[in-house]
């Protein structure tokens, strides 16, 4: 039964809360009645992650290092919902602090890459990682992208862009060579759309 399995939390220290992040020590009760601690929890902001392909039905990718894993990665362009409030961190599902998911996601695009699209598909919104962060994935597809500008990136970017075969996508996920958990379910996600 699905009644009865949610955990009452019974205490919580913050840890780090500032612009970036907010990170917390909990205890929780479980439904056995036994309780559990340190268990740690963060939050962090929404994000967008962008399959894109461009006229040919090639994909638009970024290649760039990701400290939590030591590699360069290949992966399709993604970012932060940003917020009217400067944080980092918080939902956005509340259009009064954060912007649209889907213009999120155009400007995204438009930076990382350059290019842009007038067809856009909203694939799936999903938990980031449902077991410690309370933060959300917003999935699209852009359809028949063009180039029209050059690169537009944050201080704490740095990235190629990387256009690859459906072929070549394929043969990175199958090697492991495509890291991102969520890019793959996205990229799925699009192959439905085909």
């Amino acid at each position: 039964m699905s009644d009865h399995l949610a955990w009452e939390e019974i205490s919580r220290e913050t840890i780090v809360k500032d612009e970036w992040i907010d990170f917390r020590r909990q205890a929780f009760r479980f439904p056995d009645g036994s309780v559990f601690e340190p268990y740690y929890t963060y939050s962090r902001r929404d994000y967008v992650v962008i399959v894109a392909r461009d006229e040919d039905r090639n994909y638009l990718c970024v290649k760039q290092y990701r400290q939590g894993i030591r590699e360069v990665t290949t992966e399709f362009p993604a970012g932060g919902i940003e917020r009217k409030d400067g944080r980092e961190y918080g939902s956005a599902r509340d259009a009064s602090v954060a912007e649209n998911a889907l213009e999120a996601a155009r400007r995204e695009l438009r930076e990382e890459t350059g290019y842009v699209s007038d067809h856009w598909t909203h694939l799936m919104t999903v938990p980031s990682n449902a077991t410690m962060a309370d933060n959300y994935a917003y999935l699209f597809l852009a359809e028949d992208c063009r180039k029209v500008t050059g690169q537009e990136l944050d201080a704490m970017e740095f990235l190629n862009v990387e256009v690859l075969t459906p072929q070549e996508l394929e043969e990175l996920v199958n090697a492991g060579k495509f890291q991102q958990a969520v890019h793959i379910l996205a990229w799925l996600l699009a192959g439905r759309k085909e």
